[in-house]
């Protein structure tokens, strides 16, 4: 149970959220084809910036974490247009600089791990966060991440790391600390199989996020496995589904909260 000053949270929040009615995914989120944003380094930062036609708020943005896989993998930069497609400029970092895992679900991920750890990886997303303030003007932003960088959403949304608001799809590794340390609202996309975000663990996860003073969200989606936010089998009906609903989760959520 939530301490009561939590009711108060929740009035101050909901006083302030927005209701949004999603369009047809159809003309918003892609799946295949070409990405329309473009590549550039900003403070030794690789950034893939995908502009909005039309802004829900030009003063905010998102700040894409991709899974491993990073910058080269077609179907993160495609998302990165959806959410600009959806009304927020998007900025996705190569977290990896220019080392992300390669496409092959097989790789040695703790040789992976081990060179990318926070200490490395942190400073990009600081970099980030920087240019997206101080130089393109952005008052508040909403973090996404996948798998890798989902646990990196979460402590970005800790007290004065830069993000306002946050969403991850099957995020990996992330600490109690990162879940207790948020400082604004969190939501999950969980897939149904998932052996690096288990049931087990997703149940500590909601846990933790009820004893913080922000609202929260846990959605979970069958038929889908770890990846299914990114890399989904869209021939299948239920990871096709689950793909675009945790993508309409995450901006529902923004659309609310920011």
């Amino acid at each position: 149970m939530r301490p009561i000053n939590y009711l108060v949270a929740v009035c101050t929040f909901s006083a302030t959220a927005k209701a949004w009615t999603p369009e047809a995914s159809s003309d918003i989120i892609q799946h295949v084809g070409d990405p329309v944003g473009r590549e550039e380094v900003h403070n030794g930062v690789t950034m893939y910036i995908s502009p909005t036609p039309k802004a829900a708020d030009p003063k905010t943005a998102v700040l894409y974490l991709t899974d491993a896989f990073g910058l080269p993998l077609l179907e993160n930069k495609l998302l990165a247009d959806s959410f600009a497609r959806a009304g927020f400029t998007t900025i996705m970092p190569d977290i990896f600089r220019g080392d992300p895992a390669p496409h092959d679900i097989y790789f040695d991920s703790e040789a992976f791990l081990a060179k990318h750890t926070t200490n490395v990886t942190d400073p990009v997303i600081e970099t980030t966060i920087r240019y997206m303030r101080e130089k393109l003007c952005f008052d508040r932003i909403a973090v996404t991440g996948y798998c890798f960088g989902g646990r990196y959403a979460f402590r970005f949304l800790a007290e004065g790391r830069g993000a306002n608001v946050g969403f991850a799809a099957h995020p990996s590794f992330l600490q109690d600390s990162e879940v207790l340390g948020i400082s604004g609202p969190a939501s999950i996309a969980a897939a149904e199989i998932d052996t690096l975000f288990e049931p087990a663990r997703r149940f500590e996860v909601e846990s933790m996020l009820n004893q913080t003073a922000y609202p929260y969200q846990v959605a979970l989606y069958s038929g889908t496995f770890h990846g299914f936010g990114t890399r989904a089998n869209i021939s299948q009906p239920e990871q096709k589904f689950g793909k675009e609903e945790a993508f309409f989760q995450a901006v529902r959520w923004f659309k609310a909260w920011l």
